[in-house]
């Protein structure tokens, strides 16, 4: 007589069955380890990658030595009417709008060659490549907001690595400047909108925002920033800021911001 053995008797098929279901569970609890580590991996980039701080500065006296429509005005031969009426806006006694159109209007036959001109007489301030380069080191944004020219500031914010621009065209037919300014003018109150609406995109609060300017048309974004610095300013501008640079030397700035911003390395 052939003898069988029940399945359920078989010690092989017994072993084999538990032996299975053991690697399906170690093999599970292995993948999700795997899983949290990744998850914690990508929390871990994503959090190395969120800007840290965005740091908001004008450009004419402020990111470069100089005031971009007055060496435009050189160009133009109407330096001496235009020059004073910049000093003037800029220590807050014009209106900005009214000041800017009428410099503007003396500009009116200008090439358009002549930005590219007037760029390479142009200085940055010193320490400005520095505060740059060490602001996005520490994984913070650096923007501009000018009452000047996108023409010649787009030139700056290729050659300095700037994240953000905002700035004045002119109106430019037949090659030459038409003495008409295109779009809204960057007011005061525009500016501080600009360092808001680029904290936003950053996901920053705007406790770790930094404004730097010199005029009194900087002084509503100095005063909504986390760090509001005067940089070598109108008398205005700095009585008005929580701190004042009275050296051109933008790296002063750093010092500042990274005590304000508790940042360590």
């Amino acid at each position: 007589m052939t003898s069988t053995t029940p399945a359920h008797s078989d010690p092989n098929r017994h072993s084999t069955s538990l032996h299975t279901k053991g690697s399906d569970i170690g093999e599970s609890q292995n993948n999700a380890v795997s899983r949290n580590n990744e998850v914690s991996r990508n929390n871990a980039q994503l959090q190395n990658n969120a800007v840290k701080g965005l740091i908001v500065m004008d450009i004419d006296a402020t990111v470069i030595d100089e005031e971009v429509i007055d060496q435009l005005a050189m160009v133009a031969g109407v330096e001496d009417q235009v020059a004073p009426i910049t000093a003037q806006a800029m220590r807050g006694e014009l209106d900005f709008e009214q000041a800017l159109r009428h410099r503007v209007l003396l500009l009116r036959g200008l090439p358009s060659s002549v930005f590219a001109q007037v760029y390479r007489t142009l200085h940055p301030t010193h320490g400005v490549r520095e505060l740059i380069e060490t602001a996005h080191q520490h994984g913070f944004k650096v923007g501009v907001v000018s009452g000047g020219f996108h023409e010649v500031a787009d030139m700056l914010v290729r050659d300095l690595h700037i994240d953000y621009c905002l700035a004045h065209r002119l109106e430019i037919a037949n090659g030459v400047l038409t003495g008409n300014v295109e779009g809204d003018i960057v007011t005061k109150t525009r500016k501080q909108q600009m360092l808001s609406t680029w904290a936003q995109e950053c996901g920053l609060s705007m406790d770790r925002t930094v404004a730097i300017g010199d005029g009194a048309n900087d002084i509503p974004m100095i005063l909504s920033a986390g760090v509001g610095i005067a940089f070598c300013a109108k008398p205005k501008t700095r009585a008005s800021a929580p701190f004042a640079i009275d050296t051109r030397d933008l790296m002063l700035a750093w010092p500042i911001i990274a005590q304000k911003l508790h940042i360590t390395n």
